[in-house]
């Protein structure tokens, strides 16, 4: 199997979940806005490597339906709020897209409260979000917040949820999936004029 992957946010995230799960794959770095190569990054998946490495990291059985919970709410809400900022901050200011929308920071600010306010209360009674160990749910739920240099979003205002985000820090392949890879860094964020 081969992971294509780049230092872009979802790509970030397969390349974490494979560390993390010691799958024997082949990483091979490549661009997902190159013409084409958005098609190649879809053939491997968490779910897949999970079953292929026989581990409980995609909950299964009665776990599962709070799983999938979890990744539903978490797309829809926490992750689209920390990628509604980190667009706007991170994303086009490194790419050069254009001038921040402050407007736009301001309502994924506005849902980053919403959003995060509910996983404190659930994160101030459990350390992970399925079960009693790490999951698939986390990491997709932490995606965007490797990338909080340039976001900016408020988590220390959320101390269980900076606990919970501690603890996936901890994890080596959450932290640096890209350890002994060739991989080259994404360009600095440059603020427009």
């Amino acid at each position: 199997m081969k992971l294509l992957f780049s230092r872009n946010p979802n790509p970030r995230l397969a390349v974490a979940v494979a560390r993390y799960l010691g799958a024997e794959i082949a990483f091979e770095f490549a661009s997902p806005t190159a013409p084409g190569q958005a098609e190649r990054y879809r053939a491997l998946n968490a779910c897949r490597l999970s079953r292929d490495m026989r581990s409980d990291f995609w909950r299964t059985g009665d776990d599962e339906p709070e799983m999938i919970r979890w990744l539903s709410w978490g797309k829809e809400n926490f992750a689209r709020a920390c990628d509604m900022v980190h667009f706007e901050r991170g994303t086009k200011q490194r790419w050069r897209l254009g001038p921040i929308d402050e407007a736009l920071v301001e309502e994924g600010l506005r849902q980053f409260h919403t959003a995060a306010a509910l996983l404190e209360a659930e994160l101030s009674q459990r350390e992970w979000l399925v079960g009693n160990s790490v999951s698939y749910a986390d990491f997709r739920m932490a995606t965007f917040l490797p990338f909080n240099d340039a976001a900016r979003l408020p988590l220390d205002d959320y101390p269980s949820l900076r606990r919970w985000y501690g603890r996936l820090e901890a994890i080596d392949a959450w932290r640096d999936p890209f350890q002994g890879l060739e991989a080259p860094q994404l360009p600095p964020v440059r603020i427009e004029a």
